[in-house]
């Protein structure tokens, strides 16, 4: 578990520590050097890095050929350059990880519970998964419009049931259609929005 006061320092004021652990255990890492590449539904094996050099140079060897995502939150770090140049071993940072991360999250999060119109567990779950593949409900999820703060999100309770919440229609209708399509299109190319995201107002994500 991350310490609380690492949480209250680095993590997006807009979630609270219990949805920002929440999201680390279900979409990051527990080690900060790690290093997913993806390509298509296709997840390749690359070696354990053992030093933030080590762990940039995989991300240099991949960046800009599959997504890339990094650290203890996961995030995808081609998001936000126009040069995998512009990258550097900050991305390791495990204050500046989480900085980025989390506001990545938050944004995904915001973009989700509005789409469900309120607070409810399933926005979290989906958050999840859009955050996860970079897809929701057809959308490139992290180029969505921010629904900005004033959308209320819930705290994730992990051990809450889902039986007798409420569902979109589609999910009484068989296989949501709505996963279908973000694997289609996570399929078709997962690098084409990758780069380009603003991010420059997050954390020290751009260094010259």
């Amino acid at each position: 578990m991350i310490d609380a006061a690492l949480i209250e320092q680095c993590a997006d004021p807009s979630l609270t520590s219990a949805i920002v652990e929440e999201f680390i255990a279900a979409a990051g890492s527990e080690d900060p050097l790690n290093v997913t590449v993806r390509a298509g539904s296709k997840t390749f094996l690359v070696r354990q890095a053992k030093s933030p050099q080590e762990a940039m140079k995989l991300v240099q060897d991949h960046l800009g050929k599959a997504v890339v995502r990094v650290g203890l939150t996961q995030y995808p770090v081609g998001i936000g350059v126009t040069d995998k140049s512009q990258v550097t071993a900050d991305v390791f940072d495990t204050c500046n990880n989480i900085k980025i991360g989390t506001a990545l999250f938050a944004r995904v999060y915001r973009v989700v519970t509005k789409w469900y119109g309120t607070p409810v567990q399933e926005a979290f779950e989906d958050a999840i998964e859009a955050y996860q593949t970079g897809y929701f409900d057809g959308e490139y999820v992290f180029t969505a419009k921010d629904p900005g703060e004033s959308v209320e999100l819930a705290a994730p309770d992990p051990a809450a049931s889902t039986e007798g919440a409420p569902v979109p229609e589609a999910d009484n209708a068989g296989p949501d259609p709505r996963n279908e399509l973000r694997q289609q299109l996570w399929a078709q190319d997962p690098n084409k929005a990758d780069i380009g995201v603003d991010l420059s107002g997050i954390g020290d994500f751009n260094r010259e």
